[in-house]
């Protein structure tokens, strides 16, 4: 008892982190469902303006899991033995017209990665390995049709038997058809372990070696066509019982025989998402659990932000269960991951607000694959400001790699000091931009600016440092470092509130039009912008200011 009552008390006390404490490098990943549309798509693309509709509502998700700073989308491309993407071995999902294997007209998966790309995401193909679906669904009786034995029924559900040599190969191959034809930053295999209702007619050593088998397999495919592209799974949450802790008949190692530690240990995978929908004695001692056997990879554990709903059994979980369990995964150097992205971006008990203007309030990047290549690539070359109303354009000349110059990205940062501090999460604006540019609304103030080149793996370059400064345009609102007077502004503006946001367009705080001093004390120092915010959430930017307490 004395033991437990020590280990809740400093898992308590990591909670109490500061949330200023923001890492530069973390994965911040969401699982966006594509299973009976349970998170996209819910239009159906039955007509060409009704495939536009699909693609706007992705769009509008992505914009805003992009206001939370998520940075890497797990995106359900291999469904139930069935895809959403133009697949030569598999029909589509029924999930994108209603119709199984039907073509949408459009290709959701190369659309899904430009738009990822375009907002410095990265998109992870999430591929369901194991199980296809119903006996009878187009997927399953497919591969029984193609396959014969290959597919195994357990109750009406059909599943690839882990024990055949032909699972891994075919699994491979669609994974290998995806990497060759889609650039994806990743493959993200789920359900890679037996069904929980298997039978087993082996032991569970031999178990294991029948799923590594596959997982080995996938990975030697990936990486021999492409090594940058990362590997990860979901295993479940509780890798294995704890001296102290038992996992209560539900693990990954004995139950489901998925030996994730063991694919980290021989570098069979780059990251891992365990699935730890718990809280309390069954989260915290199996979080330090993986902490302590990272093998120098990438650990995000998946939060059930789905028990804060209130419907179903177990549910209705406090949102404070939630942020306590994202603290101390950050205190422990890990990463953290939404299931699922609806319950994210509706804002079930507040928690998106939370990630945005609480936990994450500055863009972040993922780990480098330093285990895979640790060289950096070259600086860029002499950046360019020009300024257009209130537009600042930054062009540099791009930066050149021997191996892979074609794959080279550029991070932008900016602060009103220099040279700019690229280790400080709070000065990066844009990350993972694609061509050697950058045009930054509303940013015609005095800033500095840093570009880096990064490159496939996440290795970053040594910063180019802008030697000028940008010309200010327009006159900066007055403060003591505590409070701001209400600028006079355009009566005309209709304005139900005040909206205080970063330069990264991040909302810091809200306040009420009736704040003549608006209190700025917790703000740390920074550039901000002030907007005029009205009942439709129209926003117009009515000043700036910056805080700089000595």
């Amino acid at each position: 008892m004395a033991k437990k009552l020590i280990l809740a008390l400093s898992f308590c006390l990591m909670a109490l982190t500061t949330f200023a404490q923001v890492p530069k490098r973390e994965v911040r990943a969401v699982w966006l469902t594509t299973l009976n549309g349970l998170d996209w798509p819910t239009v159906k693309a039955t007509s060409a303006e009704s495939a536009e509709r699909q693609k706007q509502q992705l769009c509008n998700i992505l914009d805003q899991l992009n206001k939370a700073q998520v940075n890497t989308i797990l995106l359900q491309t291999r469904v139930r033995a069935t895809t959403i993407y133009p697949s030569q071995y598999e029909p589509f999902d029924g999930c994108l017209t209603g119709h199984p294997g039907r073509n949408p007209g459009y290709d959701p998966l190369a659309f899904a990665i430009s738009e990822c790309h375009r907002r410095g995401m990265e998109l992870h193909a999430w591929v369901v390995a194991i199980p296809i679906g119903k006996w009878n669904n187009i997927g399953c009786r497919q591969i029984r049709e193609r396959y014969g034995a290959l597919a195994i029924k357990k109750g009406d559900e059909g599943y690839m038997n882990p024990e055949s040599p032909q699972t891994a190969g075919y699994i491979a191959k669609i994974c290998k058809e995806i990497v060759d034809n889609y650039d994806v930053d990743g493959i993200h295999l789920d359900y890679i372990r037996y069904p929980e209702n298997w039978k087993y007619g082996v032991s569970r050593a031999k178990g294991r070696e029948y799923i590594t088998s596959i997982v080995r397999q996938i990975h030697q495919t990936v990486k021999s066509a492409k090594p940058w592209v990362k590997i990860s799974c979901s295993p479940i949450g509780k890798y294995s019982d704890l001296t102290s802790y038992s996992s209560r008949g539900w693990n990954a190692y004995e139950t489901v025989c998925q030996d994730a530690q063991g694919w980290l240990r021989e570098g069979l995978m780059d990251q891992l998402y365990p699935m730890m929908y718990f809280r309390g004695d069954n989260f915290y001692p199996f979080a330090a659990d993986w902490a302590q056997n990272t093998y120098g990879r990438t650990i995000a554990p998946g939060l059930g932000i789905w028990l804060l709903s209130r419907g179903g059994e177990g549910n209705n979980w406090p949102l404070s269960d939630i942020t306590r369990e994202m603290s101390v995964l950050r205190h422990l150097g890990m990463g953290h991951t939404y299931f699922r992205s609806r319950f994210f971006t509706d804002n079930v008990k507040g928690i998106f607000t939370f990630a945005e203007r609480d936990f994450d309030p500055y863009p972040a990047l993922a780990p480098a694959m330093t285990w895979q290549s640790a060289v950096l690539p070259s600086q860029p070359k002499g950046i360019n400001l020009s300024s257009q109303g209130s537009k600042l354009h930054l062009r540099w000349w791009g930066a050149t790699d021997n191996s892979h110059a074609d794959y080279l990205m550029y991070n932008v940062y900016t602060s009103t000091t220099t040279p700019v501090d690229i280790s400080d999460a709070r000065n990066l604006i844009a990350c993972r931009v694609r061509q050697p540019q950058l045009t930054i609304d509303g940013c015609d103030d005095r800033h500095y600016f840093a570009v880096t080149a990064i490159d496939r793996y996440g290795n970053e370059s040594l910063p180019l440092q802008s030697m000028t400064i940008a010309p200010p345009t327009v006159e900066w609102l007055p403060n003591d470092g505590r409070y701001l007077k209400q600028p006079d502004y355009d009566p005309t503006i209709s304005c139900d509130y005040l909206s205080i946001q970063s330069m990264a367009g991040n909302v810091m705080t809200i306040r009420p039009k009736t704040d003549k001093q608006l209190n700025i004390r917790t703000l740390p120092n920074g550039v901000y912008t002030l907007h005029a915010v009205d009942k439709k959430k129209h926003s117009r930017r009515i000043g700036q200011f910056i805080v700089k307490r000595d």
